[in-house]
């Protein structure tokens, strides 16, 4: 059975918008103001989360964003992103064929990854995508949250939890400073037992 793990890279204030600064958010580009020690820090723990992941589960826009960055990009890190299978919700592509062992899930959102989570044994690892992780949370399918803390306050920008239809309550799972200054918080839903 598949656990789906929310992986996020996030401000202090809860911004996950335009962490390299392409969309030209006013203060975008977060995530290259850390230090090369945050950096090297940083690719260990999500080189090794590539390593330990069974499959991704993304929105259109975040699997075009990757794609483009990382399809062809040379690396054993890329070569793990590779073979890695996706899965892509949406609702406008007909096939995802920008990158490797990619399929579109389309219909009923919380169907499709209540069957996904059936067929897949491992961690389905979701990256960015505010809207899927705000509906797989909303509809209790998310077994884990991990937020990538940058000591920034952007005071503007997408937040990853937005307005929804119930509070959701979490416990702590473990807290790993990660360089010198990012801090990797991680949750469960507090209404699953404590492994």
């Amino acid at each position: 059975m598949g656990r789906v793990v929310v992986s996020e890279n996030i401000s202090l204030d809860g911004v996950i918008q335009d962490p390299t600064g392409d969309e030209g958010l006013a203060f975008g580009g977060w995530f290259q103001r850390m230090s090369d020690e945050d950096r090297a820090a940083w690719s260990e723990v999500e080189f090794q989360e590539a390593q330990n992941t069974a499959a991704w589960l993304v929105g259109r826009g975040t699997y075009s964003w990757f794609a483009t960055r990382w399809a062809d990009r040379p690396g054993e890190w890329a070569d793990r992103l590779r073979v890695v299978p996706k899965y892509v919700v949406s609702s406008t592509m007909d096939e995802a064929t920008e990158w490797s062992n990619s399929t579109v899930l389309k219909g009923d959102v919380v169907q499709e990854v209540t069957a996904l989570k059936e067929r897949v044994d491992g961690d389905i690892v979701v990256y960015s995508s505010r809207r899927l992780v705000r509906t797989l949370l909303e509809h209790d399918l998310v077994d884990e949250v991990r937020l990538m803390t940058y000591p920034f306050v952007l005071g503007d920008g997408d937040r990853l939890f937005g307005a929804a239809e119930q509070s959701t309550a979490l416990r702590r799972v473990a807290v790993r400073p990660i360089g010198e200054s990012i801090v990797l918080l991680t949750y469960a839903p507090a209404s699953r037992q404590a492994a």
